[in-house]
């Protein structure tokens, strides 16, 4: 061989691994959209993962991820979307309720969304459970709808109570005529107190106590999700017997929980992710429900009250952190 076809030999040899890797294509990216803010979800951005990696989907080796938290701030929602929809990604996913997916919807008709939010149906981010609407899927966790149910165990836990205290975000208004309701069914005094930032959550634990109620009642919010250790340890420090949503409040030193399991609900939201990537249609994927709700109750809590949970509650509870 020629000493210059050799040479010509090598050059193409050393320029072939570049071309073959301007071939390959592009690393698909999910934007993921959160009301919330990063620390207090890990634990549920990790089931995420965990879901996108049943469908062989792993962040940094076949997929990126994109996040934008809002922080709590709702009024950042739409731009923060804006910035996803602009970026071009494959997936838009949501997580921390109605808000985020609904700021997801108003910014694109086309890329697919998955989303992780209670009663999508009754707040109207889509029309229909199975055949949802064209560009959005998810996963319904029906927090909220439970208050009713939540309100009959703390009576419960606490059974000669003369009030009760709820604690609510005003986007849960619908679900405060529903607590109502209940109450005045069985004649059950309560005292809603509204909190619409979490800089409100001190000053309401202090209406609260003012009010005088024997328990709490916390409805389902991604605020206080997000700041969910400091109503534990107000709730705890002024001695009030509290149910919870979701179990990681009971985690972090809360006294009982009954509600579905999210950190599921994000795995399964991280499946539907994957599934859209591949080509998955978001209108025939329906809208998955919880068939499972856990009571959780924290034995170490109760006896820092100075409480006894009853029998009944004992067992019925699907977890007991003793």
């Amino acid at each position: 061989m020629k000493r210059r076809d050799f040479i010509k030999l090598l050059g193409g040899a050393a320029t072939w691994p570049l071309a073959v890797r301007a071939q390959q294509p592009a690393m698909p990216v999910i934007g993921y959209l959160h009301i919330g803010s990063p620390e207090p979800y890990a634990a549920m951005i990790t089931a995420f993962r965990e879901g996108l990696q049943e469908t062989g989907r792993i962040e940094g080796q076949n997929v990126t991820i994109e996040y934008r938290w809002a922080e709590g701030q709702l009024q950042r929602l739409p731009s923060l979307a804006a910035e996803l929809v602009n970026r071009r990604v494959a997936v838009l996913a949501t997580g921390g309720g109605v808000p985020p997916a609904l700021a997801a919807k108003q910014a694109t008709a086309t890329i697919p969304i998955v989303f992780v939010a209670s009663d999508p149906v009754k707040t109207g981010l889509v029309a229909s459970l199975n055949r949802p609407d064209a560009n959005l899927t998810g996963v319904s966790i029906f927090t909220q709808s439970l208050g009713p149910k939540r309100l009959d165990m703390v009576r419960e836990l606490v059974p000669h109570a003369a009030k009760i205290a709820v604690l609510l975000h005003p986007i849960a208004s619908r679900l405060e005529e529903e607590i109502e309701r209940a109450a005045r069914s069985v004649h059950q005094s309560i005292h809603v107190v509204n909190v619409r930032t979490d800089q409100e959550i001190d000053a309401a634990f202090e209406d609260i106590v003012e009010a005088k109620p024997d328990a709490l009642l916390v409805i389902s919010s991604s605020l206080f999700t997000n700041k969910r250790h400091q109503i534990v340890a107000l709730a705890n420090h002024y001695r009030l017997p509290t149910i919870y949503p979701l179990r990681e409040y009971v985690v972090s030193g809360g006294l009982m929980s009954y509600g579905t399991s999210i950190s599921d609900a994000y795995r399964k939201s991280g499946v539907y992710a994957g599934r859209l990537i591949d080509g998955d249609k978001p209108n025939d994927l329906p809208i998955l429900q919880p068939t499972k709700f856990d009571l959780v109750v924290n034995l170490r809590t109760a006896k820092t009250l100075g409480l006894t949970i009853p029998d009944k509650l004992l067992a019925l509870a699907d977890e007991v952190i003793e």
